[in-house]
């Protein structure tokens, strides 16, 4: 940083001259530029701001209003400060008008009472703003190198936020447009006080412009995104105003972000066109067997994206034994109990080993008792997969609730989700069919329905949002819809959102919406008006009803709200 007028007082060229400040002393600490000594009696055209001028008095104006419009020149070109030298012009003090033309425009006015050399002063500051310009370039140079190396690495969120929390020593946080917070740096404070009701705040801190600071919270709010779209808002809490080196890292943080979301997105893209979107396997209990591993990558070959040669994968599936003649083609994706506890590999999973190979091996067996052939393979850590080739004539709900009873009472147990996708009579059709069975299955692991098998048309509206719960649209939508209302219910410790919820559901009828939120009609025709007051919308219009719904059941989704 550059050099303050009080840093230059303290140099001892300047101390040798015995400076006394006359007028700003509460201005000190205005950044020095550059030292300049100059001998006329107009001088602020010459300059361009921030210099410390230096003058022995000797060719100033010798009435009032010269003074006065020689400092009004001064101030205008906004000079750090001015130091007059006794001796040469003023022997013993300065006079009263440049004094008074000094209070007037705010600008620090020193005297030198003793005799120095200016030669000594000029080099003095002028090595500590060089010496800064420096500090500032190496310090440029180093945010550069850590984010350029942060991105091109494509680091997770969580070791950016930490790096960008070191470089600028405050609390760093990162949240997403739904105001929940995906990483955070807490900088030595407690994470449980720079946390606490942190939606709400993040909510009422509101900025303009991509970058901006909110004074009422403390925060410099920096938006992330990229191609287009914003996901993320990364937050520096801090005592005071930035200052320009903190908003240069907030900047230089959020492009690190976007850009190493680019960098994993390429790095997964490169992953799918080598192992297909849902190859590998997570280490089952035995060795996959080749005939496993073979239905592995013809599974991975159908799922991935991108362009595959429908004859080859045909042919490859005619090869492994699945007949195609006559046939329907049915994708099943079962999505495995979620791993719970410190101890992944506790007694609760020896007593229901579903390991990705155990359920895959449980699901070919499967097939096999009811009759239908098909490849099975492991998808990933959480998901197993299959491809039934339907004979003519075999109904597709028998089928799958006699699959889904097998695979219930196998080894696997009845905790595993299963998701099925529109059967499909060629191979082309089948590949689409496949991404609509893992959407079923995450959509039944997150609705915890108790069906037997979930397809995406079953949960209708639900399916739709819960395939675009990861949009930052979506989330956005959410936002504008129900943020005032979920931040009156979080401020005024009201129940709105489950008003808005029961009177929904009840399809628009207030009497039911009453009985079903437990109050009474004059209370929720209140807490209605209430609710269109804050939306700034009207509960009895279908589409406001709809869009209120819409943005319930991604809240939901996304677990912010229980109804």
């Amino acid at each position: 940083m550059l050099p303050t007028v009080a840093d230059v007082l303290a140099l001892d060229p300047v101390r040798r001259g015995a400076p006394r400040v006359i007028t700003g002393a509460d201005l000190l600490g205005t950044p020095v530029r550059w030292v300049h000594v100059i001998e006329l009696a107009e001088a602020g055209h010459l300059l361009r701001g921030g210099e410390l001028v230096l003058s022995t008095g000797i060719a100033l104006p010798p009435d009032a209003d010269g003074l006065a419009r020689y400092v009004a020149g001064l101030a205008t070109a906004g000079v750090s400060a001015l130091a007059v030298e006794l001796g040469a012009r003023y022997v013993r003090e300065l006079p009263r008008a440049l004094v008074t033309a000094a209070v007037v425009h705010k600008l620090p006015l020193i005297v030198l009472e003793r005799e120095t050399q200016f030669i000594a002063i000029t080099e003095a500051v002028h090595a500590q703003i060089l010496d800064a310009q420096v500090a500032e370039l190496r310090a440029a140079q180093r945010l550069h190198r850590v984010f350029t190396d942060l991105a091109v690495a494509g680091v997770d969120q969580d070791e950016i936020v930490s790096q960008a929390s070191a470089l600028a020593g405050t609390p760093v946080i990162l949240a997403d447009l739904a105001h929940r917070v995906l990483a955070c740096a807490p900088a030595g404070q407690e994470v449980a006080a720079l946390l606490a009701g942190f939606a709400g705040r993040s909510r009422a801190a509101v900025v303009a412009g991509r970058i901006g600071f909110d004074p009422a919270s403390g925060w410099l709010v920096a938006t992330v995104g990229g191609r287009g779209v914003d996901w993320g808002r990364l937050i520096f809490v801090l005592p005071g105003p930035p200052d320009a080196g903190t908003s240069v890292i907030a900047e230089r943080a959020v492009t690190t972000l976007a850009l190493a979301r680019l960098v994993r997105s390429s790095q997964a893209s490169a992953s799918q066109a080598s192992a297909g979107r849902f190859g590998g396997f997570s280490g089952g209990p035995w060795p996959e067997s080749p005939e496993r591993a073979a239905h592995r990558s013809l599974l991975a070959s159908l799922a991935r994206p991108g362009y595959a040669d429908p004859d080859d994968l045909a042919a490859r599936l005619t090869a492994l034994g699945v007949p195609l003649a006559g046939r329907r083609l049915l994708p099943v994706v079962v999505w495995l109990p979620e791993r719970d506890g410190p101890d992944r590999h506790s007694a609760r999973m020896d007593a229901h080993p579903a390991r990705p190979r155990a359920v895959t091996e449980a699901l070919a067996a499967a097939c096999a008792d009811v009759g239908v052939p098909a490849i099975c393979g492991t998808l990933d850590d959480h998901r197993s997969g299959a491809l039934l080739a339907l004979p003519a004539g075999a109904g597709e709900d028998d089928t799958l609730t006699r699959l889904a009873g097998r695979l219930r009472a196998s080894a696997v147990g009845p905790a595993v989700v299963i998701g099925v996708g529109p059967a499909a009579v060629t191979v082309a059709q089948a590949r689409h069919s496949i991404r609509d069975a893992v959407e079923a299955a995450g959509l039944a692991a997150a609705n915890r329905s108790g069906r037997l098998y979930v397809r995406l048309d079953d949960l209708r509206l639900a399916g739709l949002l819960y395939q675009l719960r990861d949009d930052p649209r979506v989330l956005a939508f959410a936002e504008r819809e129900l943020g005032p209302l979920l931040a009156h219910d979080e401020r005024a410790g009201t129940i709105l959102v489950q008003v808005l919820a029961s009177y929904l559901a009840a399809g628009g009828n207030k009497a039911e919406a009453a009985s079903r939120a437990g109050l009474a009609r004059p209370t929720i025709y209140e807490r209605l008006r209430q609710i269109e007051e804050l939306c700034q919308v009207s509960v009895d219009s279908a589409e406001s009803r709809v869009a209120l719904h819409a943005a319930l059941i991604v809240l939901r989704e996304r677990g912010d709200v229980a109804f």
